[in-house]
């Protein structure tokens, strides 16, 4: 038994290096974290890989770590994005994948919000995932063929006190993700969606996380996202031990309430410590 195991990883192995092979992808937010591991696996796997992220030191010394192009890049600004695409075409070639990586998670009450990062998560969260998929889709219908892969979060399907506008910037990354792709899938084009849980990077820096509260390490999310490219679908969850949470729109809120409680994520994102996410806060402020 351990032996077929063996050979049907491996097949699987193969297929992804298979159907990745020369493939030029392009990656948003690929300086750090999830972005980053992406780009490396999708890159170890024969892929001709392009990163891109706002800060210009940290994408380039991640491209340079990885060995691969790395460009400046503005998700919230259609004319970046544009030239983003245009430069990834001029140096590694015209972009069959683009994953939507880049994105934000300001935590803590709501009414102590302000306008400007309110504005600026759903921007970059949202705005930015729709912009790049509108810029990299009209390349690949002209194609006939492409995939859009966005990293949304089951955050987008468990809403939480603390999260509140992560939550609607995510939600509306899944379903804008399935209508697009029920859209252009008949035009050679698929978009995906990938769900992970709360990933060990900066985002949840100064959370109190139990043993309740699944996480991940940004391998795993990065594995997800290869796996949903070489084996195109409309959503996957990171890790698949959280698929269940496709179910939680249609649980009664009384039960809601209680789950909340028992794991604790009715406070933690309300209450984080802020000394120690202070750098995080910093950066996505800026």
């Amino acid at each position: 038994m351990l032996t077929a195991r063996r050979e049907r990883a491996d097949r699987r192995l193969a297929h992804t290096r298979e159907a990745l092979a020369d493939k030029v992808i392009a990656v948003t937010g690929g300086a750090r974290g999830i972005g980053f591991e992406t780009a490396s696996r999708l890159h170890d796997a024969g892929a001709r890989v392009a990163i891109g992220d706002i800060d210009s030191d940290a994408v380039g010394k991640a491209a340079a770590d990885l060995g691969i192009e790395g460009l400046v890049l503005d998700v919230t600004d259609s004319s970046s994005f544009g030239a983003f695409l245009d430069e990834v075409e001029n140096r590694v070639g015209p972009v069959d994948v683009l994953v939507n990586n880049a994105g934000i998670m300001p935590v803590g009450g709501f009414l102590d919000y302000s306008e400007a990062l309110i504005r600026r998560t759903v921007e970059i969260d949202l705005v930015g995932v729709m912009l790049g998929s509108q810029a990299a889709a009209r390349r690949m219908v002209e194609r006939g063929a492409g995939q859009v892969v966005n990293v949304a979060s089951i955050a987008g399907r468990l809403p939480n006190p603390g999260l509140t506008v992560y939550n609607g910037a995510k939600a509306g990354v899944i379903e804008f993700s399935e209508a697009l792709d029920a859209e252009l899938a008949p035009r050679g084009v698929r978009v995906s969606a990938v769900l992970p849980t709360f990933t060990e990077t900066g985002l949840i820096d100064g959370l109190q996380t139990n043993a309740l509260v699944t996480t991940v390490e940004p391998g795993e999310v990065a594995d997800a996202v290869v796996r949903i490219i070489a084996r195109p679908r409309v959503r996957a969850v990171a890790p698949a031990s959280m698929g269940w949470v496709g179910v939680n729109t249609i649980l009664p809120h009384g039960l809601k309430r209680r789950l909340r409680a028992m794991t604790k994520t009715d406070t933690i994102f309300l209450h984080p410590d802020r000394e120690a996410r202070a750098e995080y806060d910093a950066r996505i402020g800026r």
